[in-house]
Order: C-alpha cells, then structure tokens, then sequence
C-alpha cells in the first residue's frame, strides 16, 4: 500500500505501520512530500515521524481508533457494499433538519440514530444536517473542536457506522448534509503544526492563529481542506456541507477558498451525476457568497439567514439583548423585511455593531432557496447561559407561530432536532476534554461569558459534568404526549403542505408581499395563491386581507372562512394557511 504525507519542514520522515519501521523518500514530482509503500490491509495502524520525533497521526487520517492522539488506521472504502440506488435530492425545495449524533439519542451512536431516522422521514423532511462529526478529545461535545478532518469521531461509530447512517437515510429518500469546520483546528490532539505551515500568524481570529489560506504554503493547506470536503460527498456519498463560520476565513488571494472549494464541488456533483450543495454559515450579509461564480460570486449554493431568526425571535420573546437590540425597536418590520429582501441588514446602521453592516441583495438574481430561516439552531439555543430552547420561553401558540412562518416562509427551512414537537430537554454546550488545563479553562471561561450578562457562577451549567450533556439528550417519550403531541402534528401539517402547494417553495423572493401591524402584533404574507397569517397576540384580531372566501388549508386554532368582506378573525397566538381558489 502506498502511503504519503505532507512535511515540508522535516529532513527525515519515517513510517510505522503494524509495528514496523521504514524510511520514507521525498516525491519528486511534489514538493514538500514523502512517500513509501508498506504491507497494509483495513484497520492497519500507523504514523509518521519526522526527525526522528514520536510517531504522529496521519493529518489525512481517514480513522482514529483510539482518539485524535492515538495512531491513525486504515480504511478501505470499497469493503463497504452501499444498498440505497441513491441519485440525490437537490437544495431547491428542500427541508433540512440539524441533527447532534451526541444527544439524538442517549446512546448517542450513528446507529442509534439511524434507528430514528423514520421519524423525519414521517415528518416531512428531506435533508439531515448532522453536526461535525470528525474526532475531537473524550466521547461528548458539540464537534466543533476537531481535528483529523477525514475522520469519524469513534464514539459516534467510525467510519462504517456513518455509512450504515447515510444509506438507512437514502434507503428513506433523506438526503445528508455534514457540518464542516475549516476555519481554525481543535486545540487538542492537533499535530498540523508539527507537519507544515498550516496556520499562519498573518491573520488572526477567534481561536488564535489562522488557518493558512494564503500564506507560503497555503496551496497544499488548501487543497487538504478541499480534498477533506470532496471526500466526505464521495466516499460517504453525502449531499452537502454546511461551512462553519466562514467569515472566519481570512484570505487574500485573486481566488477565494470558497470559490475554489464550490468550483471543486460542482465538478464532483458533475462527476458523480447527483445534485451536491455547499451552505454556508456568514454574517457578513454579503451576497456575493452565494451568487454564481460567473457573475463574480463566490458560487455557494446557501447560507444561514441569521437576520430572519433575529427578528422572528424578538418578535417572539421581545428580547433586546446583544444582536437582538437591532431588531427590538419594531421586530414586525424587521420581520416583514426579511420575508422580502432576504436581509435585515443590507448596508443598513447597526447598533449592536456600531457601524454600517451588509448590501443588498438582488430579488431578481438570487432565489429564495439560497437562504436558510429557522426559529432555532444549535448556535442559538446552545449558547444561551442554560441552553433554553423557544419552548421554554414561549406559550404552544407562539411556537405554532414560529412554526407557520419557519414553514412557509420563501426560504430554504432548517429545524433543529426536538423542535418539532417543542421538546422540553434544554441543549446546552458540554464538552469532554481530557486535558485539565484545557477543561478547567473552557469551564472558567464559559462563567465568566454570563456573568458579564448577569448570571450567577452556579446557574450556568459545567460543560465538564456528563449530566449536562445527559440533560441535552432530546426524550423520544415526549412526542406521544401533549403538548408535544399538538405541536408534532402542526410541523407535520405545514410540511405537508410545502410539499402539496407549488407556491411555497416558489424561489422568487420578489413575488412575496407582506402586511403587519406592528401594535396590534399580527403580520400576513402572500406567496402566489397562499396565504399566511398569524396573530402573536394573545386577543383575536381581524385582519383585511382583501380575498373572500379564501380556503383553509391548515390552522392552530379553528378560523372561518373569510366572507365577502374579505375579513379574516384569526384567534390569539395562532397561526393560518389559506388558499385563494
């Protein structure tokens, strides 16, 4: 078997394989890299050394049996025989549903997942968005600190327990979508550094140095980070990545990383004749991320429209806090232009960032598919101080709301897992690491975040403690009884409808008009023939929509056909999908 790997930097380079040894030669044909061949079979473990330094993991490892620290081992992709005749589901018309393996389940395995999986296929779903999976310190955590990025966590299953995951969801007719991080390394278990320039202290962020995009060397960090990206679609036969935070990517050169990463993708999705997406995770309100590459945009298929959770969930809660304080002042407005411009902030002032944020984006040029809206994500329920979820917050009626217009909103929707029958499990940020150091400070840093916001040291929850992550564990006996029960049944409505009626996952964003009454709380949208309301008030309303004798698709609470006067009478915290006939 031939092994390779990328060490620029080292002057000797050796392999171990199975307990034997052997030196490694320079590639002549590729600068910086050294390859060998040696007796391997599946499950082979080895490493490399460099100057005669420990025996490493491999940076392209495609297993880590015993964690990121320990040796990587060999995986033959061909062993497994893929029963599902897969050929894809596209973004357009798609709903996604963001899935954490760790807390699906208490079992918290792929396989235990897997077991599950007809419950969103009932639902009405199309795609599964799991969390990252590649391996990160201990057995719990969200995922976002890991390393080895061709790699399955081991506790979630490996490699051959995502497969099983991702046929059991084809054989269902559900497409897979996988969050990937490629703007910064775990801190632990990460020996990059040791191999070549993959970070780089020209750029900074959050967590430190950044990861090389276009530094000396960046080329072949570059092409590890997309050769990770086409491996999961490939090899996994997944259907999209989500890109975490990718205005963490700090890249200067001609041609952006995304764009080369999207042009890679489309030519893989060519290659291997079934639609592939790339979503993308942005707060920088910039369009050009998700318009083609031949009309000078990056050419992303997607992005995470965190302007229309905002006002949707400062319509809700009337919170005003942090980002909130921007949509706060008239959320119903805030909401209205979302629904119709795709952004809140568009080269608008922001006073939550102090300055001028966003530009607008073209109605006639992007399609309503290529942003998501949701109500709740893993971001915005993990990282409040107890890791509330809206049902926690709001009444059943309100949830209805936020449903509605999750729903048949004319975007591309994502539900967070338990969402759907307002599960009454917190999810809050637990991790597992190891390194004492590494947990004690993630546990001290994670208090000091809220105590600045108020909150006493021992009501926010240790990530270190396993019954937190135990806490965050949805309860699947929950849907058989009200009100989840209510609930499940109005997600499983709306969906249905999306799927019957044409005209909610019609992509013109400009052919949505919209009414609301910022007093009186109740906001009314048009999308061709249908019609959606809803009253977040807890009085009824009567609302002039102007079409008599409108139809009732679907409703939370019983409402009357509108008369002649085109009057509708829509009950306290409820919500309405009519049809004009």
């Amino acid at each position: 078997m031939q092994f390779e790997v990328w060490a620029p930097q080292a002057g000797r380079v050796t392999l171990q394989c199975d307990g034997v040894t052997r030196a490694l030669e320079r590639d002549p044909e590729r600068v910086g890299w050294w390859r060998g061949e040696a007796e391997a079979r599946d499950g082979s473990r080895y490493g490399f050394a460099l100057d005669d330094g420990p025996v490493l993991p491999d940076p392209r490892s495609r297993r880590q049996p015993d964690g990121p620290d320990g040796l990587s081992a060999v995986v033959d992709h061909e062993r497994y025989a893929w029963r599902a005749d897969w050929r894809g589901r596209p973004l357009a018309g798609a709903v996604l549903y963001e899935l954490h393996v760790g807390t699906y389940t208490s079992e918290g395995t792929l396989d235990a997942a897997a077991e599950r999986l007809g419950h969103l296929a009932e639902l009405g779903v199309t795609h599964v968005e799991l969390m990252p999976l590649c391996p990160f310190p201990g057995t719990h955590g969200w995922g976002y600190e890991g390393v080895s990025l061709w790699a399955v966590h081991e506790p979630y299953g490996g490699p051959e327990a995502l497969k099983r995951f991702v046929d059991r969801a084809h054989e269902l007719g559900l497409g897979v979508v996988l969050d990937v991080v490629h703007n910064h390394f775990g801190p632990s278990g990460n020996y990059l550094p040791v191999f070549g320039p993959y970070l780089t202290d020209t750029h900074h962020t959050p967590w430190g140095a950044a990861v090389n995009l276009d530094a000396p060397g960046s080329d072949e960090v570059r092409a590890y980070l997309i050769g990770s990206a086409l491996a999961w679609l490939r090899d996994y036969r997944l259907d999209g990545l989500r890109l975490d935070a990718v205005h963490a990517l700090a890249d200067t050169r001609a041609c952006h990383f995304l764009e080369e990463l999207s042009a890679a993708v489309d030519a893989l999705a060519a290659e291997v004749d079934r639609p592939l997406f790339l979503v993308a995770e942005s707060d920088l309100n910039d369009p050009r991320l998700i318009t083609a590459r031949a009309e000078g945009g990056l050419g992303l298929h997607a992005q995470w429209n965190d302007d229309f959770h905002h006002a949707l969930h400062t319509t809700l809660t009337g919170e005003s806090q942090g980002y909130y304080a921007d949509f706060a002042r008239a959320p119903l407005a805030g909401l209205a232009k979302t629904l119709t411009g795709g952004y809140f902030h568009d080269g608008s002032y922001s006073s939550f960032r102090q300055r001028h944020h966003g530009r607008p984006l073209d109605r006639t040029r992007v399609a309503g598919h290529r942003l998501l809206g949701y109500s709740q994500t893993h971001d915005q329920v993990g990282n409040r101080a107890q890791g509330d979820r809206l049902s926690a917050l709001v009444s059943p009626g309100l949830l209805a709301c936020a449903a509605t217009l999750v729903l048949t909103a004319p975007f591309t929707p994502m539900l967070f897992m338990g969402e759907e029958w307002a599960a009454g499990t917190p999810w809050q940020f637990f991790t597992d690491h190891t390194d004492p150091e590494l947990a004690d400070a993630v546990r001290r840093g994670r208090r000091r975040e809220f105590a600045a916001h108020g909150w006493k040291e021992e009501d926010v929850p240790d990530p270190q403690d396993p019954a937190t992550r135990d806490r965050s564990c949805l309860d699947w006996s929950e849907p058989e009884r009200e009100p989840h029960a209510r609930v499940l049944a109005w997600y499983r409505r709306l969906l249905a409808l999306r799927h019957e009626q044409a005209d909610l996952t019609d992509p013109d964003l400009a052919d949505t008009k919209v009414a609301y009454d910022e007093e009186h709380r109740w906001i009314a949208f048009r999308r061709g023939d249908v019609l959606v309301a809803v009253n977040l008030a807890p009085e009824p309303a009567a609302l002039s929509l102007g079409v008599p004798h409108a139809r009732v698709l679907a409703a939370w609470e019983p409402v009357e056909t509108p008369g002649d006067d085109g009057v509708l009478h829509l009950p306290g915290e409820s919500g309405v999908v009519l049809i004009q006939d």
